[in-house]
């Protein structure tokens, strides 16, 4: 109690705490892409020096020490901002300088019908992409503003109306992709096509998160169907594309 009550005593202290401990969750943003563990435990050392400022401004406001206790209070959140400020430029600039290493050790299975995305970044789809006629159910993938968005086409016959989207998974490892975003983005509705193959198009890219740019691997793409009755979603179709993930 004595170490304790002679800490909170001299005003100082505290705000050495808040800074070392500040300054360490900083510095270890260079490594958190590695060791995730000493980001979250130098995050609870960081928490423990800002409840300690905290304490001190608390104190010393209390004693009525109002110069002391505001200039505590100001450094308490303009300090806690500016760390976690850093700390997200640091991360951000880390993970696009040297990716997320998701695809370092995938490799493309032999033996596989696999097909490359079409067309060229930013391009979009061409004429001739576009006057493609199809016979029977397919699916084409495009390259869409950088790599790793994505649009599509699907061609089906459809005796339902409804919606389709996309769910797609890497190949050797069966990890499902970008599971939070994707069904969403890639929703196209469709309509009652019973006596001809019509083509549906999303209007908007999609992303796939995994991997880095310039990092290829297999990935299986699932065209599933919810119909506006209500009755189950289903599979409707499957093909294997090789694609990079968004830097990010």
């Amino acid at each position: 109690m004595k170490f304790i009550r002679t800490f909170f005593n001299h005003w100082i202290y505290p705000i050495i705490v808040f800074v070392v401990t500040s300054f360490l969750f900083v510095l270890a943003a260079f490594n958190s892409p590695y060791s995730p563990k000493l980001q979250n435990t130098v995050g609870v050392i960081m928490c423990v020096g800002n409840c300690v400022l905290l304490i001190s401004s608390i104190i010393l406001l209390a004693k009525k020490e109002w110069k002391k206790g505001i200039i505590s209070l100001i450094l308490l959140i303009g300090g806690t901002v500016l760390t976690a400020l850093l700390f997200f430029i640091i991360v951000t600039g880390l993970t696009m300088i040297d990716g997320d290493h998701w695809a370092d050790d995938l490799k493309i299975p032999n033996g596989i019908q696999i097909e490359n995305p079409m067309g060229h970044l930013g391009s979009g789809r061409t004429d001739s992409m576009l006057n493609i006629v199809k016979t029977e159910t397919d699916l084409a993938l495009y390259n869409a503003g950088q790599p790793g968005m994505y649009q599509y086409d699907f061609w089906t016959k459809s005796k339902e109306e409804g919606l389709i989207y996309l769910k797609a998974f890497e190949i050797t490892k069966g990890e499902k992709l970008s599971p939070k975003g994707l069904e969403e983005n890639s929703s196209i509705p469709i309509h009652n096509t019973p006596d001809s193959i019509v083509r549906f198009s999303s209007k908007s890219y999609f992303t796939i998160y995994e991997g880095d740019w310039g990092k290829y691997y297999a990935a299986r793409f699932e065209v599933w169907f919810k119909p506006n009755s209500g009755e189950v979603e289903r599979k409707l179709f499957q093909k294997n594309f090789k694609i990079e993930g968004w830097m990010h």
